[in-house]
């Protein structure tokens, strides 16, 4: 990789509690960096935590990727957002969400934060993670919450909840997956990230879940150990090749539209048209020039 990435395709889990990890994760070549100071950090480990972010968020690079922090859930994710807060944060994940209510006031806070530090209203994103039963319920209403940039599944905790026992092929999770997918569109927001997965052994297993991720329409997916990077960077990202059809596609059919023609047959015969367009329009949209050299 030349740079960075325009479209973010994968988070890296760091134990907020381990300095050195954190201070050396985007080392490991992932797009994102979620400090976490929630189920990877001991309750007596918190305050120390909460130190290391700072000193992190501090510490930013310019070539660095996005800087998350994930917090506590509840009222301790609040208090969390104002002992870490600082310029250098690109958004919070916030665990455990099951209402707009809960988002509203990381919102509110958000918005006195970036006053302190003058920073431009609306600056700080949210990324909400869904866990329970309860949430699912309220996706598209925490979808539609102030600031929430895309959505994250919480399966492991989701699963816990609802009593599934997925398979290897991860099936019992697919109507889930569809549900917050569904509820970012129609809200506006950017498609969810996939969530973790614990298998960082096997490959296949983990390439095999990744694609089927990809192919069900989200973009990226959260790690928990290095060695899944590379699997979730060659999955989603799109080569050189893809994006040169994708704007061969957009330019015909931009130029049989001002001839008058709504549709058109591609070199392979099939019908263009505007349905297939979107699609082509997606792909352009998510990847640009800078990442097609990258791909190249």
């Amino acid at each position: 990789m030349t740079g960075r990435r325009i479209t973010t395709l994968s988070y890296l889990y760091t134990p907020a509690d381990n300095n050195r990890r954190l201070a050396g994760a985007f080392g490991h070549g992932a797009d994102a960096v979620i400090a976490d100071l929630e189920d990877s950090v001991a309750a007596v480990a918190k305050e120390q935590a909460r130190a290391n972010v700072r000193e992190w968020l501090q510490r930013r690079q310019a070539n660095d990727g996005e800087h998350w922090v994930r917090t506590n859930a509840g009222l301790s994710g609040l208090d969390d957002i104002a002992a870490v807060f600082t310029p250098g944060v690109f958004g919070f994940c916030l665990p455990k969400v099951s209402s707009h209510a809960e988002l509203r006031q990381a919102a509110e806070l958000l918005d006195s934060l970036e006053a302190t530090f003058h920073l431009p209203s609306q600056s700080i994103r949210l990324m909400p993670l869904i866990e329970s039963a309860e949430a699912i319920v309220a996706l598209t209403e925490i979808a539609q919450a102030p600031r929430v940039l895309k959505l994250q599944l919480g399966e492991l905790d989701l699963a816990a909840d609802l009593g599934i026992d997925p398979d290897l092929n991860e099936t019992e999770l697919l109507p889930l997956r569809m549900q917050a997918l569904v509820a970012s569109i129609a809200a506006g927001i950017l498609p969810p990230v996939g969530a973790v997965s614990r298998n960082f052994i096997d490959d296949e297993a983990f390439r095999m879940t990744t694609e089927r991720l990809k192919r069900l329409g989200y973009v990226g997916r959260a790690a928990i150990h290095p060695n899944q990077l590379p699997t979730i960077h060659h999955a989603f990202s799109a080569t050189a090749d893809e994006l040169a059809i994708a704007r061969s596609l957009v330019e015909r059919y931009e130029r049989s539209v001002a001839a008058g023609t709504g549709a058109f047959r591609g070199v392979d015969g099939t019908m263009i048209d505007e349905a297939v367009i979107r699609s082509s329009r997606r792909i352009l949209s998510l990847f640009n020039t800078e990442r097609e050299q990258e791909n190249s």
